[in-house]
């Protein structure tokens, strides 16, 4: 939604600027990332806000290390604020994919570009045209996630943020 989008740039540029602050650690609610953008905002008169290309160019930009913390899903907008991130850390059970293709969209927020950089371009075109979502331990081989967890991930990405 616009208000999740407005908060995460808000946030960011709030943590950019304090100095103290020396990482950056993104997470959903509720046991999930993201499953990505409410499609029924597509055909709404002109939005006014952040849109969610600019945001995820805002995260990856980031001079401070921004970490994801993924569970549950991350999917189609949300795998894309995890490609922003410098980091990923998901939960053993979590899937992650591209799914509009499957509604006759493709990724919106420069996910084309990033996952191929990330997995390279086979993979990557492997779960852009095809919007299966995979595994955590998929991810992880891939290398699009660079730890897998089975306790809390929040915590996991927090200790990775301290790290880097």
């Amino acid at each position: 939604s616009l208000a999740v989008l407005q908060a995460l740039e808000d946030g960011l540029k709030k943590a950019d600027a304090d100095p103290s602050v020396k990482a950056v650690m993104i997470c959903g609610e509720n046991g999930k990332f993201s499953a990505g953008a409410d499609i029924r905002g597509f055909s709404s008169p002109k939005r006014h806000g952040v849109a969610l290309g600019p945001l995820v160019s805002l995260i990856e930009s980031s001079e401070k290390p921004v970490v994801a913390a993924i569970e549950g899903v991350a999917l189609g907008g949300g795998l894309e604020v995890a490609l922003g991130c410098h980091y990923r850390v998901a939960h053993a059970k979590a899937r992650m994919g591209l799914p509009e293709v499957t509604i006759g969209l493709l990724p919106g927020a420069e996910g084309t570009q990033r996952l191929p950089r990330l997995i390279g371009v086979p993979a990557a075109l492997d779960m852009i045209t095809t919007g299966k979502h995979i595994p955590a331990t998929e991810a992880l081989k891939l290398g699009l996630v660079d730890e897998i967890v089975e306790e809390n991930t929040i915590e996991a990405a927090i200790r990775l943020a301290n790290k880097v």
